[in-house]
């Protein structure tokens, strides 16, 4: 798969940090093959990671910065809402998670890696949901 063909939600990238080794060494593996985040995701990542996993910002830098060497960054645009507020009414998506779908279908992905919405959903006819989670 290339690197813009997948595409990362917040909590797969989460995993990195858990304790959970499987679903850490899983997340890694996923993620180094590359893929697609968006800046929504950046900012969810820092949120978690500050707030609930008590990071300080310079280890939270630290993780992104190599999180970012590996992914492709899908900036976030008026059409990416637009896109996400179609796909929360058409899906019954929550808005975040409906903009995270937009941002992957925005940047071509075919996959979305995440454990938010329903493994083998394919959202509007050109991309897959996928749980990199389940066996």
């Amino acid at each position: 798969m290339s690197r813009t063909e997948a595409f990362f939600d917040t909590n797969v990238l989460l995993y990195l940090l858990s304790e959970d080794t499987t679903k850490a060494d899983r997340a890694e593996a996923t993620i180094a093959r590359g893929g697609v985040i968006s800046i929504q995701v950046l900012n969810e990542f820092t949120s978690v990671a500050s707030r609930k996993l008590q990071m300080s910002y310079p280890e939270i830098r630290e993780v992104l910065e190599t999180i970012r060497a590996v992914c492709k960054i899908e900036p976030l645009t008026v059409e990416t809402h637009d896109q996400g507020l179609r796909l929360a009414e058409r899906y019954g998506f929550s808005v975040y998670d409906a903009m995270i779908a937009a941002s992957a279908l925005e940047a071509g992905c075919k996959i979305l890696y995440t454990e938010d919405l329903q493994d083998g959903q394919i959202i509007d006819s050109r991309m897959t949901v996928q749980n990199p989670f389940n066996d």
